[in-house]
């Protein structure tokens, strides 16, 4: 199968660590010119090190807070500046604190609806101009609460599931301009973050995290946790040009995970 993502350029939001550098690390592979993002200057350096060493693709890196709305504005024009355009929007950011309804304050809501939400639209209202040219593709990374609630997130369970109304919406307003837009969830990734929600649980519960792991991957059809890289796989297919028929959908990386039809 041909990807043809070779000199396209990719925007990828929060991707120093777990599934953005994942999908990052297959884009290069492609050939895709990638700007990575994220808070941590050095981290970010590093990260773009590894990654010119793998593919043929060119690597950039902008130190940006995706809560920000002005190191939105310039991530996206040192990424149009460094590369001459923009083919490729990934949203990506990190989930928000693990809690119950009572326990959440406005201020706990408030910085998830901006991290987990505003910052995908803005994102995209900034990438638009340049997808417009020429057409290209929109991923915005969720998580399988778009399926199915998970219980103590349910900060996650409302505004990721706000991803998937705005996906489905702008895949009519966008569809003109040759710009397609898709959401992928992940289920149980072996990431930092499932690591740590997986300490959170356990901490709950009195047990080690291995036993609170164990427990997790006995629900899994497939047993075992998924790999970053096989998330990318399915990412870099959505962003490819062997995509060219699937807009406004939502797809599950969760080895079987989610029981909702």
């Amino acid at each position: 199968m041909e990807l043809n993502l070779n000199g396209k350029t990719a925007l990828i939001a929060a991707s120093s660590q777990g599934l953005g550098f994942a999908i990052a690390e297959r884009l290069v592979r492609e050939g895709a010119n990638v700007m990575i993002s994220g808070r941590e200057d050095e981290k970010l350096k590093q990260k773009a090190y590894e990654l010119e060493s793998i593919g043929t693709g060119k690597v950039a890196y902008q130190k940006a807070d995706i809560t920000k709305p002005a190191d939105l504005k310039q991530l996206v024009s040192v990424t149009a500046e460094t590369f001459g355009g923009i083919n490729i929007l990934v949203n990506n950011a990190g989930g928000p604190p693990a809690g119950s309804f009572e326990e959440l304050t406005d201020e706990a809501w408030q910085a998830a609806f901006e991290l987990n939400l505003l910052s995908y639209v803005r994102m995209i209202r900034e990438v638009l101009p340049y997808l417009k040219q020429q057409g290209g593709k929109i991923l915005n990374i969720a998580s399988s609460s778009i399926k199915e609630p998970i219980p103590g997130l349910i900060l996650s369970n409302t505004f990721r599931t706000g991803i998937i109304g705005l996906s489905k919406t702008l895949a009519s307003e966008l569809a003109p301009y040759d710009i397609l837009i898709n959401t992928i969830a992940p289920g149980r990734i072996a990431t930092d973050r499932v690591k740590h929600l997986d300490q959170v649980n356990a901490d709950k519960l009195g047990l080690d995290r291995e036993t609170v792991e164990l427990q997790v991957k006995a629900g899994i059809p497939l047993k075992r946790y998924g790999t970053p890289e096989e998330f990318a796989n399915v990412a870099a297919f959505l962003l490819s040009d062997a995509n060219s028929y699937m807009t406004g959908s939502s797809f599950i990386v969760d080895g079987g995970m989610i029981k909702a039809i």
